[in-house]
């Protein structure tokens, strides 16, 4: 397993490639375990519209993401 890669598309789509969980999932915050810390996702109508043991697709409104 590689390093974690965040993909964006403006402020509506996310791309995360490499993380190891979901810590936390509400339409408000988007909360993710990678290897070596935690990445935050802010914002409002937030979804996860695919993911696998490796990747994902958050969309929503992103208004901040926070490495932890």
């Amino acid at each position: 397993m590689g390093a974690l890669k965040v993909t964006l598309t403006g402020n509506r789509e996310a791309w995360i490639e490499n993380y190891r969980g979901i810590l936390e999932y509400t339409e408000n915050v988007i909360l993710l375990q990678a290897k070596t810390c935690q990445v935050s996702f802010e914002g409002s109508r937030l979804s996860i519209d695919y993911y696998t043991n490796e990747d994902m697709k958050i969309s929503g409104c992103i208004s901040c993401i926070k490495y932890i």
